[in-house]
């Protein structure tokens, strides 16, 4: 087992963690604004916080997090398909289309500019929050449980 790899993947569950962190607070902020047509300045800016630290989550535990572990597993790394397949095999995710819900979202929200379209947006990263909240929770609790991982 690769020392340097562990510890890359500890790095990588801290800013996970860090990042989720982050994500509750500000979906709490916003849940408490609900969905609306139109927004104060204030909700506005609490909405698109949100929205940047949905895409920050998810991006971290796509492209670091799960790839990480499939090199501590000694996994051939491959395509981002390739990750997201072993992740459902290894039960991290109920099924890849669920996770592409999610990816999809992210994607949305980088290249959403239409104010119509932000209600919409705002309004799917609430009902996609806490399914990413729980990711990391099944990440960490797969990480602490294969102690070839966590060693």
């Amino acid at each position: 087992m690769n020392s340097n790899n562990i510890q890359l993947l500890k790095e990588n569950i801290e800013a996970m963690d860090s990042a989720i962190r982050w994500l509750k607070r500000s979906y709490g902020i916003c849940n408490q604004i609900g969905i609306k047509t139109d927004y104060t300045d204030e909700e506005y800016d609490a909405f698109e916080t949100l929205t940047s630290r949905y895409a920050r989550a998810i991006d971290l535990i796509v492209r670091k997090v799960l790839r990480t572990i499939d090199i501590v597993l000694f996994e051939q790394p491959g395509t981002l398909i390739d990750t997201v397949n072993r992740a459902e095999r290894r039960g991290l995710i109920d099924s890849v289309s669920e996770l592409r819900t999610m990816t999809d979202l992210r994607n949305e929200i980088a290249h959403d500019y239409i104010k119509a379209d932000l209600v919409e947006t705002f309004e799917n990263t609430l009902n996609q929050t806490p399914k990413i909240i729980a990711l990391a929770k099944r990440i960490e609790d797969y990480v602490a449980h294969h102690a070839q991982i966590s060693s």
